[in-house]
C-alpha cells in the first residue's frame, strides 16, 4: 500500500467564465465555485496544481472526426445562421448551443483530462483530478447532452498507450453513452455505468442487456436504476459490482466520472444521494490503489456540485473537512446554513430490493462469461505529441516542454487548417 498518494489537480479559471445561455442548465461557473471552495479549505497545499494546456485540434481528432473538430473551431454565435446544415449534422442547437469561446472551452477541459492521463502514464502522480472534465455524451461526429468533446475518451486513449486494461466507472445520473459507444467493440476498456434508465430519461440508452459486441462483448456493464435511489442501496450495489469487476478484469488504471447530478435535489436529476453517499464511491475506488483519473460531469444545482467535488477532493487527499464552510468569494451561494454537507431527502425509493437483486444477478452473470483478464501483445508505446529532448541541467523542463510543444503544434495545426497537411487536402473534405 502506498504511504501517501501524490495528487495532481488541473484547473484553468477561464473554463468557468463561459456562458451557455440564460435558460441553459449547464453553468460552468460551478467550476469557479468548486475551485474557490477547495482553496478555502487549503486543499491546494496538499496537491500539485497545474493549468492544463489547451488541447490542439489534432489531439481532439485522435477520437473525433476531423470535419467535426474543424467545425467547432470555426463556428461563432454571430455566424451560426450561415451554417444551418452543419449545425443539424453535428447536433448543435438547443441542448448544445453555440456560444462565445466554445472551442476554447472544449480545449481547456479536454486538455486537462489529457494532461491528467499523461502524468499518470509517466508515474508523476497517483491520482489526477480534472473537475472540468467528464463530458461523457459527446460522440465521434456530434455533440450531445451539453457535451461537445469527449475528454474521457481522449484521456482513456492516452492511458491505453501505457496500460493494457482501463476501467471506466460512471456515477452520473445519466448513462455514459459516449464513452461506452467509443469502446463498445474492444476488451481493452471496460465501461461500468450506474444511471437512471427508463421513462424516456436522457439519453435513453444503458439497459442492463447492453453488454458490448465482438471483442467487447461482456465488457460494457450497465446498472439501470429508478428514481429515488438512496445512499444505502446505491453504495451497496456499487461496491459489490466494482469489487467483482476489478477482481475479474484486473485493470491497471481507472477513470472515474463523478457526475454530481446524481445528488439529491439536482435540477435535472432524480436520485436521492447525499454528498457522503456520492463520496463513498470515490473513497471505495481509491482503496484499490490503482492509477486513478477523476473527473466531474453533470451537476446542475451548482452550489451542491461545488460542495460535492470539494468533499471528494478531500477524500482523495484523505482529508476530513469541517462542515462549516470557510470564508470564500462565493460564500453567499451556500446560505443560509453555510454547511458543506447536504442530506438526502424524504422521497420514495422506487428501487425495490427485488429489483436491485435482479440487476445484480444479471450483471454478475455477464461477468461470469469473462474467464480471465484479456492480454495485450507487447508493442512500442506511441509518443505524446511533440515531446522534445531536454538538457539535464535545465532548471524547469516542464515550462520549456509546454512552450516547445505549443509552438510545434500551432505550426502543425496552421498547416492542417490551411489545407497543407500530409494528405494534401483541406480538413473535412
Amino acid at each position: 500500500m502506498r504511504s501517501k498518494d501524490k495528487i495532481a489537480y488541473f484547473y484553468d479559471g477561464d473554463v468557468g467564465s463561459v456562458y451557455f445561455g440564460p435558460n441553459h442548465p449547464m453553468k460552468p461557473h460551478r467550476l469557479c465555485m468548486t475551485h474557490h471552495l477547495v482553496l478555502s479549505y487549503d486543499l491546494h497545499k496538499k496537491m500539485e496544481i497545474y493549468r492544463p494546456h489547451k488541447a490542439y485540434p489534432s489531439e481532439l481528432a485522435q477520437f473525433h472526426s476531423e470535419d467535426y473538430v474543424e467545425f467547432l473551431h470555426r463556428i461563432r454565435p454571430d455566424t451560426q445562421n450561415s451554417f444551418r446544415t452543419e449545425l443539424a449534422r453535428f447536433n448543435l442547437g438547443e441542448d448544445c448551443p453555440v456560444f462565445e469561446n466554445l472551442f476554447e472551452f472544449c480545449q481547456i477541459y479536454a486538455g486537462g483530462t489529457i494532461d491528467a492521463a499523461r502524468r499518470l502514464n509517466n508515474q508523476l502522480c497517483d491520482v489526477a483530478i480534472n473537475w472540468a472534465g467528464g463530458l461523457h455524451h459527446a460522440k465521434k461526429c456530434e455533440a450531445s447532452g451539453f457535451c461537445y468533446i469527449n475528454d474521457l475518451v481522449l484521456g482513456i486513449l492516452e492511458l491505453l498507450k501505457h496500460h493494457a486494461r482501463v476501467l471506466y466507472i460512471d456515477i452520473d445520473v445519466h448513462h455514459g453513452d459516449g464513452v461506452e459507444e467509443a469502446f463498445y467493440f474492444t476488451d481493452r476498456v471496460m465501461t461500468v455505468s450506474f444511471h437512471k434508465f427508463g421513462d424516456l430519461f436522457f439519453p435513453g440508452t444503458g439497459d442492463v442487456k447492453e453488454i458490448g459486441e465482438k471483442e467487447g462483448k461482456f465488457y460494457a456493464i450497465n446498472v439501470p436504476l429508478k428514481d429515488g435511489i438512496d445512499d444505502t442501496s446505491f453504495t451497496r450495489l456499487f461496491k459489490t459490482i466494482i469489487s467483482k469487476v476489478i477482481e475479474i478484469y484486473q485493470p491497471s488504471s481507472i477513470v472515474l466520472q463523478c457526475g454530481a447530478d446524481s445528488l439529491a435535489g439536482d435540477r435535472l436529476g432524480c436520485f436521492n444521494l447525499s454528498i457522503d453517499g456520492h463520496a463513498e464511491c470515490v473513497k471505495f475506488v481509491k482503496k484499490f490503489n490503482l492509477p486513478l483519473l477523476v473527473t466531474g460531469g453533470g451537476g446542475y444545482t451548482k452550489e451542491n456540485v461545488a460542495r460535492c467535488w470539494t468533499v471528494e477532493t478531500g477524500v482523495l487527499l484523505d482529508t476530513e473537512l469541517p462542515n462549516k464552510i470557510p470564508e470564500n468569494e462565493y460564500l453567499e451561494y451556500f446560505a443560509p446554513d453555510y454547511s458543506l454537507k447536504i442530506p438526502s431527502r424524504l422521497i420514495e425509493n422506487f428501487n425495490s430490493k427485488s429489483y436491485l437483486s435482479t440487476i445484480k444477478v444479471q450483471v454478475m452473470e455477464n461477468l461470469r462469461h469473462i474467464q480471465h483478464a484479456p492480454s495485450v501483445q507487447m508493442q512500442e508505446v506511441p509518443p505524446d505529441f511533440y515531446i522534445p529532448d531536454f538538457d539535464e541541467d535545465e532548471q524547469n523542463p516542464d515550462e520549456r516542454m509546454d512552450q516547445h510543444t505549443q509552438d510545434k503544434q500551432i505550426q502543425r495545426d496552421d498547416e492542417y487548417y490551411n489545407g497543407d497537411n500530409d494528405n494534401d487536402h483541406p480538413a473535412g473534405s
